[in-house]
């Protein structure tokens, strides 16, 4: 794998909900209230644990999976839905904080995640010039070969890139921004009060005082545990706590991830993807090898953190939705943002240990 320079300037900021709309979102909440069940902004501000919505997008999931985020115990895709992600990031977060690993959304588990919460779960965002600049792709290719034709694996959409960005799918961005336009500079949207995926201004490998992953600088990490009977990722300190705890998918039966420990051998952000007959994936009929260009819809999304173990590594992924839900070739899969933020709290050198059970629980810091 090698890196390859992409720029992407953002610059606009986040900032919390003007008191004009913020207003308007409470007059459509207490509107809706006579009328049908409805997922305004303030409702999920509002939101309590209770009897979750049996179809669709339950607030409080939102709420709670914004929440985790922040904490970091990943949930993946913030959906609102409830999905085996949640509950095992939900999981994680009771484990660490001294409460039963229950997976469910209960009222003490509520209470400590909400515990010092602050700020607003949603803020709003102004569309700019930039997030519109792309290049983006008219239409992704479904086969790898076709990939390689291409000159850059940008986003299809402004709205894909926009949800990527704060962490949350397409459908939820769409459903708390009913009638907004995505392509139109100086539109301003609802979205998740996280810290926004950063595309890395510049190539970096090696160190990560010098990568600076996911939204800035983050603690280091002593020790990876990749958990395959699981399918998570967990990133500990030098004292065991646990600082960040991340969904993976983790190999196939054709292509199991290996184990026993290994180390970092080095980052590379923006990889360009190499492909070798000889890695025989299913569904790749190419005889000669072929190389896919950079972009967040590579095979191995924005970034590359290269193993020991030859031809292993942990990557992001084009598809953030199937995240711990499907199989990978053999890799440790996370979403994008999930993989820049772990990408900076590794270094050249640090351990990486694949284990086929969960091992004793750490505490989080």
């Amino acid at each position: 794998m090698r890196s390859v320079l992409l720029a992407l300037v953002c610059g606009a900021s986040l900032g919390l909900l003007s008191p004009p709309v913020e207003a308007a979102h409470r007059a459509a909440h207490r509107a809706a209230a006579h009328t049908a069940p409805t997922l305004s902004p303030q409702a999920i501000e509002d939101a309590a644990p209770g009897n979750p919505a049996r179809r669709g997008v339950d607030p409080a999931t939102v709420k709670a999976e914004v929440l985790l985020d922040r904490a970091g115990f990943s949930p993946g895709v913030i959906d609102g839905r409830g999905g085996e992600n949640f509950k095992k990031a939900l999981a994680a977060f009771q484990g660490a904080n001294g409460l039963e690993r229950t997976g469910r959304l209960d009222t003490e588990t509520w209470t400590r995640l909400i515990d010092g919460a602050d700020q607003p779960v949603l803020t709003e965002y102004e569309i700019t010039a930039a997030d519109l600049k792309g290049p983006f792709v008219d239409k992704l290719p479904r086969r790898m070969e076709d990939m390689a034709r291409l000159p850059q694996l940008g986003y299809t959409s402004p709205r894909e890139e926009l949800a990527e960005r704060f962490h949350v799918g397409e459908d939820l961005l769409r459903l708390l921004n009913p009638g907004a336009d995505f392509a139109r500079e100086g539109t301003r949207i609802v979205v998740a009060n996280v810290t926004p995926l950063a595309r890395p201004t510049k190539a970096t490998s090696g160190s990560a005082s010098a990568a600076k992953g996911e939204g800035g600088a983050r603690p280091l990490a002593a020790r990876i545990e990749v958990d395959k009977s699981e399918r998570a990722v967990r990133a500990f300190d030098r004292d065991g706590a646990l600082l960040a705890y991340f969904p993976a998918s983790i190999g196939s039966a054709d292509k199991p991830a290996p184990s026993g420990s290994f180390k970092v051998r080095r980052v590379s952000y923006d990889p360009t993807y190499h492909y070798d007959p000889k890695f025989a994936f299913k569904g790749v009929k190419a005889r000669h090898a072929f190389t896919v260009k950079p972009g967040p819809n590579n095979p191995v999304g924005l970034v590359w953190i290269d193993l020991s173990a030859p031809s292993y590594g942990i990557h992001g992924t084009p598809n953030p939705d199937a995240i711990s839900k499907t199989q990978s070739h053999g890799c440790i899969r996370l979403t994008n943002w999930d993989a820049l933020k772990l990408a900076g709290m590794v270094r050249r050198g640090t351990p990486v240990d694949f284990v086929d059970a969960t091992g004793v629980s750490s505490s989080a810091r």
